[in-house]
This record gives C-alpha cells, sequence and structure tokens, in this order.
C-alpha cells in the first residue's frame, strides 16, 4: 500500500469521526431539548420521589406473588392470581427501565438537577 493510499485511508477515517462527532451532538442536543421541555429541572427530592414510587411498585408485585403462594394447596395458580402477579411485576418493570432511562438522561446531561436542594 502507497503512502497516498494510507494518506486517503487517513482522511476517510478523520472524516467519518467528525461526521459521527457530529451527529452525536446533535442527539444530544435534541434530547437535551424534547426531554429539558418536558422535565425540566430535578432534584434530589423528586429523584427520591420516584425511588420511593418505584419501591412501592416492587413492593406490591411482591405481595401478589407471597399472595399466591400463600394459598398453595397443590393446584396451579389461579388466572386471576397470575394476571395479579403480571400486572404488578409489568408497572413494576416499566417503573424501574424509566428509572434507568432517568439515570441515563442525567448522566448525558439532558435533565437538570439542581444540586442546591
Amino acid at each position: 500500500m502507497s503512502i497516498d493510499e494510507h494518506s486517503d485511508d487517513y482522511k476517510k477515517t478523520m472524516l467519518q469521526k467528525r461526521f459521527l462527532n457530529e451527529i452525536e451532538q446533535g442527539i444530544r442536543i435534541a434530547n437535551r431539548e424534547i426531554i429539558h421541555s418536558r422535565i425540566p429541572k430535578l432534584n434530589k427530592n423528586s429523584v427520591l420521589a420516584f425511588a420511593v414510587s418505584i419501591a412501592r411498585l416492587r413492593a406490591h408485585y411482591l405481595d401478589a406473588a407471597f399472595s399466591a403462594a400463600g394459598t398453595d394447596t397443590g393446584e396451579p395458580l389461579s388466572a386471576e392470581q397470575i394476571n395479579s402477579m403480571r400486572l404488578h411485576r409489568e408497572a413494576y418493570e416499566e417503573a424501574k427501565e424509566a428509572f434507568e432511562a432517568l439515570r441515563y438522561a442525567l448522566e448525558q446531561g439532558y435533565v437538570d438537577l439542581d444540586m442546591d436542594e
């Protein structure tokens, strides 16, 4: 491979990196503007309140599971017991995923965090 070919490969690589950086910056700006318009500012109390609500959902899910297990008669669970567990699990898992999305948004700077409160 000639020096010119190496030089061309290097230029292409640098152009691709520049392009990807510009796209990443555009995505960051779009996320910040869109998310920030819905969630302008968070603080320790609002994030903690969100975490507590997720803990409650987890507790409801576990309660449904223990209630079903507590009525174990050797027979399969009823459709009502299964549906109750499923609904509570889905609510808990969705909220948990939302918290992870919030954590990512905070790490990326998409949402403002008021550290004074």
